[in-house]
């Protein structure tokens, strides 16, 4: 046998012992995914109290009946997430630059945008709501919003504005110095190097960590239930007060989850390719 004809068996022996192994690993992880998870189970069906839950928190008729109305009001909380998104990505990312400017004359901006994510970030989100909800219809002034909906967008706005702006922030810093000065050397002004060389190398680093912040602004759009605003959450507390079942409330959870759980895994996979290219 040659030397080259004796390579290629080792190289065929060692694919075929690492196929075994990851054959053998994946028949581990399902065996015991089903004894972890079928224990599980089991422990809850077989509990004293399990048919109490199921009647109360899992009731198929309840279920078919209260999803159409949750389903309606989902779809408001989507326009509102998807409205509101624009925003916090916009408003952040003026905060973002005007903190990180060094024009002396943007010194009052950078102040006030400081102030502005101080604020806003330290602010429970749901106390806000209540401030900007109940608190600007009670100045009485013309010209201000009155719509619940449009109050809980805007406050919803000011609170993760101040988030974003910090993940863009933080996004511009990590560009090396070097890109700049290359930039300006080459001629470009300051506001061409900041917009062609320091926001899309910025941008697309922060990705994982916006997206994670979609995630948490997705949920706390349940938030603007506190107005007095019907969508999927209030809309399922209003059903589950009426018939003393919570099943409602599981049902807009899994809405909730059918949103949350897919964005979630695109950003494991971004996050993944981050590293991957590093």
């Amino acid at each position: 046998m040659t030397a080259s004809a004796a390579t290629v068996d080792r190289r065929a022996d060692r694919q075929a012992g690492k196929r075994r192994r990851a054959r053998r690993g994946q028949a581990i992880a399902a065996t015991s995914s089903v004894i972890v998870i079928g224990g599980l189970v089991a422990l809850a069906l077989t509990s004293p109290g399990w048919p109490t839950v199921r009647d109360t928190f899992f009731s198929w008729g309840a279920f078919k009946d209260s999803f159409p109305d949750i389903l309606s009001g989902f779809w408001l909380d989507v326009k509102i997430f998807c409205i509101v998104e624009v925003a916090v990505l916009t408003v952040g990312l003026v905060i973002a630059v005007v903190r990180t400017s060094r024009s002396p004359a943007l010194f009052p901006l950078r102040l006030l945008s400081a102030v502005f994510v101080d604020i806003f970030r330290g602010i429970p989100l749901i106390i806000l709501i209540y401030l900007v909800g109940f608190g600007v219809p009670a100045l009485e002034l013309s010209g201000l919003p009155s719509d619940p909906v449009i109050l809980a967008g805007i406050a919803l706005t000011l609170g993760y504005s101040a988030y974003v702006a910090e993940v863009y922030r933080a996004g511009i810093a990590s560009i090396h110095r070097g890109q700049r000065d290359a930039a300006l050397a080459i001629g470009l002004t300051e506001g061409q190097t900041l917009r062609h060389v320091i926001l899309p190398q910025a941008v697309r680093r922060v990705g994982p960590p916006l997206l994670n912040d979609f995630i948490a602004l997705q949920k706390d759009v349940a938030l603007v239930s506190l107005l007095g605003i019907v969508e999927a959450f209030r809309q399922a507390q209003i059903i589950t007060a009426s018939t003393f079942n919570y099943t409602p409330l599981v049902a807009a959870a899994l809405l909730y989850l059918c949103v949350t759980v897919p964005l979630a895994r695109l950003l494991d996979r971004l996050g993944w390719g981050g590293r991957a290219r590093t």
